[in-house]
């Protein structure tokens, strides 16, 4: 009796190890992979459903921005599908030129009569059929240049004040030049992620609560000193005291939120959308959303970006586990960057935030948001394969040892 329950339990066991295994042996995480797609399909519904009627208006081309974000979403495809391909030791070994060349290009934007302004700000590089925001970008260089950092250098981040400061103070020069745009959105979820992955590496909690105290001071000084970030702020708080000017944008928002109720007015069927919500198609594009699909359709997208973000975490927990750091702290990275993005999006969506001007990543128009954020999907998928691959080599290796 003793026997068949032994030979019982060591059956289980090696059928659990199995399984286990076959999953480990698949290309990459596909529950990962197919809750992005959803949200590029449901994306470019809404895109479409959105612009229609101002493209019409404007350009005479009722499907101009679909047809256009759909070719960024089979581009950014394109580059994620390369991406999985390039080994991270690569990534690791340019990491530092990467973020030169955002610098670089953050700094360039600002010449005179070199980039294009659009709604007073100046982030766009012309390049004839494409406008290039180099800030969406920044924010994977930095994810790359801060892993690589940890990596090299995560004895002295852990243990040393000067440690943790010195990538501080290349990302203060990156929230300078942001700033000058002016792009403070963008600057946010940049030191956000930043701090977020420092956290993770170890960094001194005092350490880390200083810097956090040293910038919401900057932040308060920021808005304070100016005068259109205060305006920002002020219609954020009690937008429906000034509803046709400075509180438009979330007024029209929350108009929208309110008239989808539970299901929702029905896929085109919103109203906000027409002329009344402005960036319909870009910023407030879940507003849209949340019109026409209703609250569960609004839960069912915050729900696949908490998926994402889980699955980024799981994955970089594992390729810690097996000693891989640099991939760990940039799955960690991606999974705070594209979450943390969401969240703002959605929070100035529903009145919870002040306006920042942020793309709901993998879902508004832009070609340069859509194809920065496809480019980390494609290394997350990087890091899930490598993981793999080092989980593989170590059952071999431990069974190799056993015989």
């Amino acid at each position: 009796m003793i026997a068949a329950t032994h030979h019982a339990t060591a059956f289980a066991a090696n059928t659990t190890r199995q399984r286990k295994r076959s999953d480990v042996q698949a290309r990459f995480d596909y529950a990962l992979l197919t809750a992005v797609l959803i949200l590029l399909g449901l994306g470019l519904i809404m895109v479409a459903s959105a612009s229609i009627s101002i493209a019409d208006r404007q350009l005479g081309q009722p499907f101009y921005y679909l047809l256009r974000q759909a070719l960024y979403v089979l581009l950014g495809l394109g580059l994620a599908a390369v991406v999985t391909r390039i080994p991270l030791d690569l990534w690791e070994r340019v990491s530092a030129l990467l973020l030169i060349c955002g610098l670089l290009l953050l700094g360039f934007i600002l010449l005179p009569g070199v980039a294009r302004e659009i709604n007073g700000s100046i982030r766009w590089l012309s390049l004839g059929v494409f406008n290039l925001q180099p800030s969406e970008f920044m924010k994977l260089f930095v994810i790359v240049y801060l892993a690589g950092y940890l990596v090299r250098r995560g004895d002295e981040v852990r243990t040393t004040v000067w440690g943790f400061l010195k990538p501080m103070l290349v990302l203060v020069l990156a929230a300078l030049l942001l700033l000058m745009e002016p792009d403070m959105g963008a600057a946010a979820v940049i030191f956000a992620t930043a701090l977020g992955m420092m956290f993770l590496g170890g960094v001194r909690i005092w350490h880390f609560g200083v810097l956090l105290l040293l910038m919401a001071g900057a932040v308060a000084t920021l808005t304070v000193t100016s005068p259109y970030r205060m305006e920002r702020v002020t219609a954020f708080l009690n937008p429906w005291a000034d509803p046709f000017n400075s509180g438009f944008q979330l007024t029209q928002s929350l108009i929208a939120f309110g008239r989808g109720e539970w299901f929702g007015v029905g896929l085109g069927g919103s109203v906000q959308k027409l002329f009344y919500l402005p960036e319909a198609h870009t910023d407030f594009v879940f507003a849209v959303l949340a019109e026409e699909l209703g609250m569960f359709g609004a839960l069912a997208v915050v729900l696949l970006f908490a998926f994402i973000a889980v699955r980024a975490f799981r994955i970089a927990n594992q390729a810690r586990q097996l000693g891989l750091h640099f991939a760990a702290y940039s799955a960690y990275g991606i999974s705070l960057w594209l979450s943390m993005q969401a969240f703002i999006n959605i929070g100035v969506n529903t009145g919870v935030l002040p306006t920042k001007g942020l793309t709901l990543p993998l879902m508004s128009y832009g070609g340069s948001s859509m194809l920065a954020a496809c480019v980390a999907v494609g290394l997350l998928l990087r890091v899930d394969i490598e993981t793999r691959e080092a989980w593989l080599r170590s059952v071999d290796v431990k069974r190799g040892g056993g015989r």
